[in-house]
């Protein structure tokens, strides 16, 4: 039999209490239906109509009193739930009040960190820039400055090698720079006296060499070594040009045209300056650049072809030191050889004076052994007299006893 309750909607309302009379109740029916179960076995139908009346009666009573116990409970937890809910919403409220006051002054804290912040990064960024800024423009107008001095000097340069262009596009002035060249370096090897600067070569041509190197002999006329200074300038620069553009043909045809040209000077310096006895056998063709003569020398056998044809050497700055310093010993052998004479004399006298300086010296020895005689005659009397001395007793001032007893002799004569 079910209990009805309006309010007993929600079951999890119901506290401790609620549950015991909800116990009670239950037992009591168990008790109703144990009383009817005992009348039927009895048989005693009245007997269980007035318990079940009873029963029924007590069960209702106590239905009653769980009821106003669970309407007087729900009341109690519906207060008490209501109070809670405002407590609560309180507390929300004032935690919501808060976090919002302690939003409000973190962001303004943040906001005002960041405006410090921002400051200072840009005080710092802007410092930064303007340093690079001005070191920027600093190695700008130093390289600018650099690059007008490059500027300026590579105009120098240009002028200068317009001049250089001027000087030999000249025959006569590629020439004379040519013949400067030799003319230092045979003031800087060899002796003032041993070349001789535009010499006539030939009794019956008016043709004279640039420079006439006198040969290092013996004999009142010494033969020359003719040395002729050529810069065949055009056609090194076709054989450069055509080089530099990768033109093989070009080129073959510049070092065909080069050895042409060398061919021609050696020719004529052999037909010119190469007349024995008064010549050597041999004359120098000179080329002012080493550029020139690897060029030259490049050509397959034109040295040697030259130098077996013409009895031409060609050579450059390289090789003709090297030659003039050859000369040069051997105008040094020669001199020594003219001082051998001279220096045979000397050793001569020399030995003269020594055997003289040797008589003397055995003069001196038996002088010296007649002084040494005397000395140590002296010396044994000096000896005995200071033992005498020693013997009257007499003190020795300054000079040690055991000295003069060291040098007494065991016997005086």
């Amino acid at each position: 039999m079910a209990v009805p309750n309006r309010n007993s909607a929600s079951m999890a309302d119901l506290t401790m209490p609620d549950l015991t009379l909800l116990l009670t109740a239950l037992a009591a029916y168990a008790a109703i239906v144990a009383a009817v179960v005992a009348a039927r076995q009895s048989r005693s139908i009245a007997a269980v109509r007035v318990l079940a009346e009873q029963a029924l009666h007590g069960v209702r009573a106590e239905a009653e009193a769980t009821r106003a116990a669970v309407h007087a409970t729900a009341t109690q937890a519906a207060v008490g739930l209501a109070a809670s809910r405002g407590a609560l919403d309180t507390g929300i409220e004032q935690i919501r009040t808060a976090m919002e006051v302690r939003s409000r002054e973190l962001r303004e804290s943040n906001d005002a960190s960041l405006a410090s912040l921002r400051l200072a990064v840009d005080e710092q960024l802007r410092g930064a820039v303007e340093k690079q800024m001005s070191e920027s423009f600093s190695r700008v107008i130093d390289q600018f400055a650099a690059v007008q001095k490059a500027i300026g000097e590579v105009s120098t340069v240009a002028a200068g090698i317009g001049d250089i262009k001027r000087l030999f596009g000249n025959v006569k002035n590629r020439g004379g720079w040519a013949e400067t060249q030799v003319r230092s370096l045979l003031d800087d090897i060899l002796p003032p006296d041993a070349w001789l600067a535009n010499h006539k070569v030939r009794p019956d041509s008016d043709e004279m060499v640039e420079f006439a190197i006198l040969m290092p002999m013996r004999g009142i006329r010494r033969p020359v070594l003719a040395v002729d200074a050529k810069f065949p300038l055009e056609d090194h620069e076709r054989l450069i040009a055509a080089s530099a553009a990768g033109d093989q043909d070009g080129e073959r045809l510049a070092l065909r045209g080069l050895e042409r040209r060398v061919r021609d000077e050696a020719r004529k310096i052999a037909s010119k300056y190469i007349f024995p006895p008064v010549t050597v056998e041999f004359a120098v063709l000179y080329l002012p650049t080493d550029g020139l003569h690897a060029e030259v020398a490049r050509i397959p056998g034109l040295i040697d072809g030259i130098g077996r044809e013409f009895r031409v050497l060609v050579m450059g700055p390289t090789l003709f030191p090297a030659l003039l310093r050859t000369i040069h010993l051997g105008f040094v052998t020669l001199a020594l050889e003219d001082k051998a004479d001279e220096i045979r004399d000397l050793l001569g006298v020399t030995r003269s004076e020594m055997v003289k300086m040797d008589d003397v010296l055995e003069r001196l020895s038996r002088q010296a052994g007649a002084f040494s005689g005397t000395i140590e005659r002296a010396r044994v009397r000096t000896r005995a007299i200071g033992g005498k001395l020693r013997d009257l007793g007499v003190p020795v001032i300054g000079i040690a006893e055991d000295t003069l007893s060291a040098d007494e002799p065991d016997e005086v004569s």
